[in-house]
């Protein structure tokens, strides 16, 4: 196995102290070399193929420039984007993501954290909280920094970056009574995290402030996956009053909803107009296409990154958090109401 260069390998090679090596490559140096000493030094070590030493940087920084990302489910199409976003900006700053995924589970969530901590991240991205402070989410704020990302703590300072959900249930409802419809239901995410809770206030805000009556039909999906979706909608059709319109508080919820509809024989958007919530990839090419809200998650990602790089160097000025604007992206399965025939 050939043998790594070191920094006494490029110093031997071009005749120099190995302190004066150390200066010209360390681009935070307050004496570095310059001139043509620096160039030869610069040329060696890339001829001879030398790269630095991160475990030596972290012993003489007390850092990694590792950040710790943690999501709750790596094969959902949402958070792809947004680990791209946090990718991308983290790099422009000379940092590096560690992803770890929790299914969803609060415990496997503590043990990523702890696991993280001990690697020696710099700070953590979490996109898997629950809305309750945790006790031990504020041990680790203390000790590390922490922005979240998607989701928020309720009743907290923790720093957070999410989409306006409220603005994108207004958008939905607003685009639904505008084609006529007055009969609406809804599946709600679920009420143990912020998206699940802000999107239900967000589309009961709505019904009542474009005078749709009394409180609208609601059933709360456990986990946003397709078959909550299917069970969610046979719960409405068997149980609440006639609906024309099915707002859905996510684009997998959505997909479940119009499958069940069909097994029951009836037609998106014909007999129900049917919304999600994210833009997530490949629901433009759906049958029929859907109508959904976009969140910016590349951007999103992105946001958060700056935040705890921010967060760790110390910036002034910081943002505490941030709410990031959406739009309304209609296509195919939204359409002028009809009789009510569910």
């Amino acid at each position: 196995m050939k043998r790594r260069v070191t920094l006494k390998d490029v110093a031997d090679a071009v005749g120099v102290h190995l302190s004066t090596v150390s200066r010209a490559l360390d681009p935070s140096s307050p004496h570095r070399v310059s001139g043509e000493l620096a160039e030869r030094i610069e040329r060696a070590s890339r001829a001879l193929g030398y790269r630095k030493s991160s475990a030596g940087y972290s012993l003489k920084t007390n850092s990694t420039r590792m950040i710790g990302v943690i999501i709750p489910d790596i094969t959902d199409p949402a958070f792809p984007p947004i680990i791209r976003g946090i990718e991308d900006a983290l790099a422009r700053r000379g940092y590096v993501a560690i992803v770890a995924n929790t299914d969803g589970d609060a415990r496997r969530e503590r043990e990523m954290v702890t696991m993280l901590r001990d690697r020696g991240v710099d700070g953590l991205l979490l996109a898997s909280v629950e809305i309750n402070a945790d006790p031990s989410r504020e041990e680790w704020r203390d000790a590390t920094p922490v922005v979240t990302v998607n989701r928020q703590v309720f009743d907290s300072d923790v720093p957070s970056v999410i989409a306006d959900e409220a603005a994108g249930m207004d958008a939905i409802v607003t685009h639904l009574v505008a084609l006529g419809h007055r009969n609406i239901a809804a599946i709600a995410g679920p009420q143990h995290l912020s998206t699940g809770v802000l999107r239900q206030r967000g589309f009961l805000a709505a019904c009542e402030a474009l005078g749709l009556g009394g409180p609208p039909p609601v059933a709360v999906a456990r986990g946003y996956r397709e078959e909550e979706g299917e069970r969610c909608t046979e719960t409405l059709l068997a149980t609440a009053p006639p609906f024309t319109a099915l707002v859905c508080a996510n684009d997998r919820l959505a997909v479940g909803a119009i499958t069940a509809l069909r097994r029951r024989g009836l037609e998106c958007p014909g007999d129900v107009a049917v919304t999600g919530f994210n833009d997530m990839i490949m629901v433009d090419r759906l049958t029929p296409p859907l109508t959904t809200v976009r969140v910016p998650k590349h951007q999103m990602g992105a946001r958060a990154a700056d935040m705890i790089v921010d967060l760790i160097e110390g910036k002034p000025g910081l943002d505490r958090s941030a709410m990031l604007p959406v739009d309304l992206v209609v296509r195919g399965s939204t359409a002028r109401a009809r009789p009510t025939v569910v």
